[in-house]
This record gives C-alpha cells, structure tokens and sequence, in this order.
C-alpha cells in the first residue's frame, strides 16, 4: 500500500503543469547536476521540484557514512527512485580530521562532474536543506574551485528545524526576533554566554547535534527557567520520531540528530496582550 501511495504520488507531481520560467518537465534532461535537499525524514516532504528532479536523472547520488551503508538521504528518497537509474553512493567519513573530509569533497566533485561531461543529468541527494550544514554545500565549492564548468543548480528543502517547529506547533520567528542556528555548544558555559546574547538580542535558539551534551544541557535549561518552554525534537520525519516539550525528557544522551528550539520572551503584541 505504501509503494503504491508513493507512485500515485510521483505520478501527480509530474502531471502537475510547469509554471513559466522553471527548469521544465522532465522526461529528457538536459546534461549536468542538481544538488536537492530531501527534508528531513519524511518522504511527503519532499517538493515538487525535488521529485520533478529525481525522476528526470539518470544518475542518483547521495552520501554515505561507510561502504556498503545506503545513506540516509537515499532513504528518505527511496519511493522516489526507480530501478532503472543508476546510484552513486559517495563516501563521506565522518572524522573532525581535515584532510579526510577534504579528499572525500574532492573525490565526490570530480566523480560528479565527469558523469555530467558524460553527458549525464545528475541529481546529489542531501538530507534537510542543500544550504544549512550542508554536505552539498562543501561540494558545490570543491566544484566551483576544481569544475567550474560543471552546470550546478540546487532546490532547497525543508529543514529539520522547520519541520521540528512544525510538528511542535512552535512558531519559531515573530516581529522583531531574530533566529540563530548553530551547533549546540560543547560546553555549560558557552552555552550560558549564548542564551546572555540571545536574550539581549531578542533571538530564539535552534541548536542542532545536541547528542551527548543533554545530560548537562537540561539541568542548566532547568535551573535558568527555560525548559518548560523550549521544545526537544528527536530524528524529525522518521517513524520514531519525538517532538514534545523539553521538560518531558529526562537528562542522558540523546541521538546526534537531536535538537532544541529556546524563546526567552515574546513580543509585547500578542493576540491576547
């Protein structure tokens, strides 16, 4: 039912018209790379551009952690891409070492840009958005240093924290606020300089990789009168997905792709103020 769902889905957003001024209808690409942000987990989230997208390539790529692992924007992807394309796993290792990462954007730009001089149309899948701590972004700049020839174009998709406030109901941004979105910080006391500037400067919080760091993390929210209204989301978009208030979470080690949405304050004009 559910591969069934996915194709009628397909089929509707290619039978949708293509408004004036867009890349066109697929069917017979013209050669060169698209990088298309997928969202975050949820297969539904992705645009109609990115489907449009993936079912003109003829070559799929998308990251992996290790040989041999699918990728997690390949998953996320997956009702939207047939057989009959070829896949292209690229490794990213996951190291802070530099030249590791350097080697791996290196290698994914020059594989990328030699099947679009093969005349190939290429799509390169990346999980959330293709601009916001990105993959894709490290190898749209190793294309423009070692490839600039190499025709690029990027559709952007929904963020995890977009769709954490979503599924929270928490607006994220009102009147004159600021958001900032960041790494959260390693430590209680980079983390208490940050909420001093947020509150000074109106901004809400969005700190992304909380992982480990929840086990301090909460007890400082707590004690500086915050938790009740900051919201938790866990893996957002995937099946086991949490998103609930973070008083409802207890202190400990939570997945990598955790995050944290903080408001200090609100406006003075409210609906009911």
């Amino acid at each position: 039912m559910e591969r069934l769902r996915s194709r009628v889905t397909v089929a509707l957003a290619l039978a949708l018209p293509i408004p004036p001024g867009s890349a066109g209808a697929p069917g017979s690409p013209a050669p060169g790379l698209t990088l298309v942000g997928v969202g975050p987990g949820d297969p539904d989230l992705l645009t109609v551009a990115a489907v449009r997208a993936i079912a003109s390539a003829d070559l799929v790529a998308y990251p992996v952690a290790r040989v041999g692992a699918e990728g997690m924007a390949a998953a996320i992807a997956a009702p939207w891409i047939t057989a009959a394309q070829e896949r292209l796993p690229l490794l990213f290792p996951m190291t802070e070492a530099a030249e590791p990462r350097r080697r791996a954007w290196r290698d994914a730009a020059d594989h990328l840009a030699a099947a679009v001089a093969g005349g190939q149309a290429v799509v390169l899948l990346c999980e959330g958005d293709v601009s916001l701590f990105a993959t894709s972004s490290y190898v749209l700049l190793a294309l423009r240093h070692f490839h600039p020839q190499c025709p690029v174009r990027l559709i952007p998709g929904i963020s995890a924290v977009a769709a954490a406030a979503a599924a929270g109901a928490w607006p994220l941004a009102l009147q004159r606020e600021g958001l900032l979105i960041r790494p959260t910080p390693e430590d209680p006391a980079a983390l208490e300089a940050l909420l001093e500037r947020a509150a000074a400067e109106e901004l809400v919080l969005a700190l992304l990789k909380l992982g480990k760091r929840w086990a301090w993390v909460r007890p400082l929210l707590e004690r500086r009168g915050l938790l009740e209204g900051a919201l938790f989301a866990r893996r957002v978009g995937w099946p086991d997905q949490v998103v609930a208030p973070a008083a409802a979470l207890a202190a400990g080690e939570m997945p990598y792709f955790s995050l944290l949405l903080i408001r200090q304050g609100w406006p003075a004009v409210l609906p009911w103020s």
